[in-house]
Formats: C-alpha cells, sequence, structure tokens
C-alpha cells in the first residue's frame, strides 16, 4: 500500500498540487487521470522520489519515504518497478542485458541468476528468443512488454507505470493493459498507473483517482466513473465522439 497525505508542490511560486491525499492499495491497479498539466506526472515523480514535495507525507505501508534522507531511500527504491512512457530501455543493450539491468544494479545475483530471471520474465510477458536482439530490431508493443519484464525482475512490492499505451494501436494497448492487471494481481503488488487512456481506466481501473488542477477531485472505479455527477470529470471522461455515443447509449 502506498499512502499520500496533503501533499502540495509548487514550481516558481506556481501550485501544481494542492492538498492531495490518497491511498493505493495492494494487489489492484489504481489509475492516476487527469488532463495534461492537471499535475499528475509530478504526483508520480513525488511519489518515486524524482520530486520532493514541498509539504505532505508519503508512506510506503507503514514507512514514511518523505522523512527519509537520500540514503535511507534506497531500501525502498530496491522495492520499486518502473515502466516508462518511452519503454526506456538502453538502445546499446540486448533485450537480455536490459531486463538483467535492476538485477546489476541492486543484487548479488551469478550471472547465471540473473539469465534465469530474465528469461522467467520474459516468459511471462509472453516473449520467447527475443533476449539476443536489441531494442531497435523490436516493435512497439514488444519494447513495451520487455520494459514490464525489467520493471518486474527484482520482484518489486510496487509498480509504476508512467502512460504505459503511449504510442500503441488500440489492440496491442488492450494486451499491455491486461498483462499489468494480471501481473499486479500475481504478485499482489501495489500497481500505480499515470494514464489519459480511457480505454484503460475501462479496463483496469480497480480504483480511479482523477486530478483537476493540481486537487484530488474525485475518486472511484471503472464501474462508477460513467455515472457521476461531477461535471470536470464528465467534461474529462465524455471528451471523445466515441465516449459521448457511449453516454447517449446508455441514456
Amino acid at each position: 500500500m502506498i499512502r499520500t497525505e496533503n501533499i502540495y508542490k509548487s514550481f516558481h511560486d506556481t501550485p501544481v498540487l494542492k492538498d492531495v491525499s490518497l491511498v493505493f492499495k495492494k494487489g489492484q491497479t489504481n489509475l492516476i487521470i487527469g488532463q495534461s498539466g492537471s499535475g499528475k506526472t509530478v504526483l508520480m515523480k513525488c511519489l518515486v522520489g524524482l520530486l520532493n514535495a514541498d509539504a505532505g507525507n508519503i508512506f510506503y505501508d507503514d514507512r514514511n519515504f518523505s522523512a527519509m534522507r537520500f540514503r535511507q531511500r534506497k531500501v525502498i527504491r530496491k522495492e520499486l518497478g518502473m515502466l516508462f512512457q518511452g519503454s526506456a530501455l538502453f538502445d546499446s543493450m540486448t533485450v537480455e542485458e536490459n531486463i538483467m539491468f535492476p538485477l546489476d544494479m541492486f543484487t548479488t545475483m551469478t550471472r547465471k541468476e540473473k539469465q534465469k530471471r530474465a528469461q522467467f520474465c520474459l516468459d511471462r510477458v509472453n516473449l520467447h528468443n527475443v533476449e539476443h536482439l536489441l531494442p531497435a530490431e523490436l516493435s512497439g508493443g514488444m519494447k513495451k512488454r520487455v520494459a514490464i519484464a525489467r520493471a518486474i525482475s527484482n520482484k518489486p512490492k510496487y509498480l509504476f507505470c508512467d502512460e504505459p499505451n503511449s504510442g500503441l494501436d488500440p489492440p496491442t494497448a488492450i494486451l499491455i493493459d491486461k498483462l499489468i492487471s494480471e501481473i499486479t494481481r500475481e504478485l499482489n503488488i501495489t500497481t500505480v498507473v499515470n494514464t489519459h487512456d480511457m480505454n484503460s481506466v475501462m479496463e483496469i481501473g480497480d480504483f480511479v483517482a482523477y486530478i483537476y488542477k493540481g486537487q484530488l477531485w474525485w475518486t472511484g472505479d471503472r464501474h462508477t466513473i460513467l455515472h457521476t455527477s461531477n461535471a470536470e470529470l464528465n467534461s474529462f471522461v465524455y471528451a471523445t465522439e466515441l465516449m459521448r455515443t457511449i453516454k447517449s447509449e446508455d441514456h
């Protein structure tokens, strides 16, 4: 579980996050949604320690991450898995080497043990016979799956996904969503997904937090989000013609 208490963050006296308190539960996919510039990316960066909040606290289970010094945070950082928006694979490394990278950083495993773990993770994301390929030889969907394999290689307790479907076609995006959801349940980890994709919300939104102009504006799940009276959320949800059609048919 991850818990935030009264998080504030400003840049050059411009408030970006204002009094955000949330609970992200273990074993479910927790989605942060909002328009560009709403503050959702800043919130995720605060969660993983890339930015420090100006005020408030972030807890990993019962550990106050915000109160820790840089070296103390290393223990928690070992427990984090990250799936970056552009996959962020190292171009000069093979698929296997990319997946082994967190193991090189944080473990004392032998090379053979690392290779065995990398192969296990590749099998889990349904990729076979690609370990010696370079990222340039992979499709966009394959890169995302390699990035997921790398994110889970060190058996994280917490998984962060930043716009995991960015640049993917709809069928591939659905596969990535389902893979993230399945891994979350199998490993019983706390997964936080930053997205603006309503397809992801409807597919895997066990918990959804809507950030509006830096404030927590609504919380719910994929079942309740289509039936809210929150005007700003409705404007976000029904921004596309497809969603407006669904809404009209629903009524």
